[in-house]
């Protein structure tokens, strides 16, 4: 595809989003509806045009046309690419992220912006034990730092349409959210109750760390996102979980005592803002402190539900202190019951991923 039909493309899916659909589903609605898009490389080039404009766009002058626009962010991001120093500090800072950011983070390190402006990597999870026999097997990997199950992708290769992917031998996931289930480090037998499960990545993680043995309770308000997760569980051979909706409230689905729970929860998704630029602009401080609230409540809700000795996972993607280290610092002033363990932030420029903020309580 020319550089002129990328371009010209991605500047449909920007009237879309000016219309007021988010850029990914734009993005979905576009290449999947217009069957001209049939090569990988298409899709890419088109994907990433639009997502460079909206990590440069207060860079662009927004008197001139899409195209236009687009043409200078694809310009910034290889100058950026080839030496990120040529954009100077103080630039990012007044241009990468919204005005309001600063005065909800205690700190914003100049390495995360600089992070932020870089195009995102993609990360899989091989299943528990196997990363390095899965990097000999498919090309293009690195282990993470971390657990030699991460693996960082740098081919170009639909990795869905692997037969290893078919398989159930690994998952895209970031990294920041394979941390995520290392911390909470569930064991062979025991019950977990995964409360945000979504499309459930974290449960299928959970279960490959209990090597399917012991019982997840995994629940989420979306019969839609519970329903995807037992398809992916099926592929993944994942076979000890039970899936319940729950709305998040009082009303809890079991009244089973867990050795464990994780509270992934909803969040602003501050940390994502690499793989998501678009969010940083549509995001509002009100989103931070209404998603706060319901973060407190999440934690306080399903505190009573730990066994003794059990253990209490808190976890958001999203770096803004009214979401992080708040929320804990309230819930453990609420709680004298639960023993706080470790709290810690992961940054951006730190794993080249996402960022995420890590909590965890145990019950006296």
């Amino acid at each position: 595809m020319s550089d002129s039909s990328t371009i010209n493309n991605a500047a449909r899916v920007l009237n879309l989003v000016a219309a007021g659909t988010p850029a990914d589903q734009a993005l979905r609605d576009s290449l999947t509806q217009d069957r001209h898009f049939t090569a990988p490389a298409e899709r890419r080039a088109i994907s990433r045009a639009v997502f460079t404009y909206f990590r440069w766009f207060r860079w662009l002058n927004a008197k001139d046309s899409p195209q236009k626009q687009l043409a200078a962010a694809l310009e910034l991001q290889e100058r950026f690419n080839r030496n990120p120093a040529s954009i100077k500090p103080e630039a990012l800072v007044a241009r990468a992220v919204p005005d309001w950011l600063k005065t909800e983070m205690d700190a914003l390190p100049p390495a995360t912006l600089v992070q932020w402006q870089h195009e995102p990597v993609l990360w899989i999870r091989a299943k528990a034990g196997t990363g390095i026999e899965l990097a000999k097997k498919l090309s293009h990997l690195i282990p993470a730092a971390q657990t030699p199950d991460a693996l960082r992708y740098t081919g170009i290769t639909d990795l869905y349409r692997t037969k290893e992917f078919q398989a159930g031998e690994f998952e895209i996931q970031d990294l920041a959210s394979q941390l995520v289930g290392l911390a909470a480090a569930p064991q062979p037998g025991e019950t977990w109750w995964d409360a945000c499960a979504g499309e459930g990545g974290k449960t299928m993680h959970l279960s490959d760390l209990m090597q399917n043995k012991g019982l997840i309770w995994a629940s989420d308000r979306s019969l839609r996102r519970l329903a995807k997760l037992k398809e992916r569980a099926a592929r993944a051979k994942v076979f000890n979980f039970r899936a319940a909706p729950w709305e998040g409230d009082a009303k809890l689905p079991t009244r089973t005592k867990f050795d464990g729970i994780l509270v992934d929860a909803p969040c602003s998704g501050v940390g994502t803002w690499q793989r998501n630029p678009h969010a940083r602009w549509t995001t509002q401080p009100s989103d931070v402190h209404e998603l706060a609230a319901v973060q407190a409540k999440l934690l306080n809700n399903v505190a009573g539900s730990l066994k003794p000795g059990g253990r209490l996972i808190y976890a958001v993607c999203t770096l803004t202190r009214a979401e992080t280290t708040a929320v804990a610092d309230a819930f453990t002033a609420a709680h004298p019951e639960l023993e706080p363990l470790s709290a810690q932030t992961l940054w951006p420029h730190e794993l080249n991923a996402n960022g995420m903020f890590i909590a965890s309580w145990r019950r006296k």
